[in-house]
């Protein structure tokens, strides 16, 4: 009896901590909502009759070119998420079907990268994009993240799982390498690149520092860049406005996790469980 009571109190313990967590990481983003959705003078006063606009929606797309740098954001994760799937998938299946000289040292490499921190590398990658004149291009934003070791420990993983019976079997009906890695292993690896897809897209969409740095335009910034020259002090924006723009930025990724939280969840289910 009292071992489930113990129980009990622990249980309801845990309920409590993870509900005020969810309620202090929620925080910020009600008061952005509420700041945005109502008039400069409710943003520091909370008014249960304060009236609801739209105006600063408005004044906030206005005031900042967020057409561009929402297409330069979409262009942006878009191209790094194509490269990161051919190029991880093809490393990944080298690292696993194909035995070479030097592959488990030249995997070890490729896991090194993932105790590297990116921005310890800003300036040696400002340099060689400088080389190559990318500098303010957006394909100079990408080009340091297309290769993932992530995303090849990734895969790699995954693809280990694929019994090679279905590899001989493919061989047997005549099918070549590439045909076999399309056809056999992309497919049983779906909730994988999945989930990857999820995190590279998130990530990179509010990336912030490379792109700043690397970025001086308008016609490279992205949404993260230019939401913070946009919220700057000395742009004498309000406080209402900057939270809507900043909704504004959020939203594709809260409207697609809202739609796709199911799939969400079982992406990274199945990828954990592998």
């Amino acid at each position: 009896m009292m071992q489930q009571s113990y129980y009990s109190l622990g249980r309801l313990t845990e309920i409590i901590g993870t509900w005020l967590l969810a309620i202090l990481w929620a925080l910020p983003l009600l008061y952005a909502f509420w700041s945005a959705f109502h008039p400069a003078e409710f943003s520091t006063r909370f008014d249960l009759l304060a009236p609801l606009t739209l105006k600063n929606f408005a004044n906030a797309w206005g005031v900042a070119p967020f057409p561009r740098y929402f297409l330069n954001t979409f262009v942006l994760v878009t191209m790094i998420l194509v490269a990161q799937f051919i190029i991880c998938t093809l490393a990944a299946y080298a690292f696993v079907r194909f035995a070479f000289l030097g592959r488990e040292v030249v995997f070890v490499l490729v896991l090194v990268q993932l105790m590297i921190m990116p921005d310890v590398l800003i300036v040696e990658n400002y340099r060689i994009m400088s080389a190559f004149g990318l500098v303010d291009t957006i394909l100079a934003i990408g080009l340091p993240y297309m290769a993932s070791a992530f995303g090849i420990f990734l895969l790699r993983q995954t693809f280990k799982t694929v019994p090679k019976e279905l590899e001989e079997a493919a061989r047997v009906e005549g099918a070549s390498t590439m045909q076999i890695l399309w056809k056999v292993y992309i497919p049983l690896a779906r909730p994988v690149y999945l989930a990857y897809g999820l995190v590279s897209v998130s990530y990179h969409w509010n990336n912030f520092l490379w792109p700043l740095v690397i970025t001086n335009s308008v016609e490279t910034r992205p949404l993260t860049v230019g939401l913070a020259i946009f919220a700057a002090p000395e742009s004498g924006v309000d406080w209402s406005i900057i939270t809507a723009g900043t909704l504004l930025a959020v939203a594709p990724l809260l409207i697609a996790f809202l739609l796709f939280q199911r799939q969400f969840v079982q992406s990274f289910m199945r990828a954990g469980i592998k």
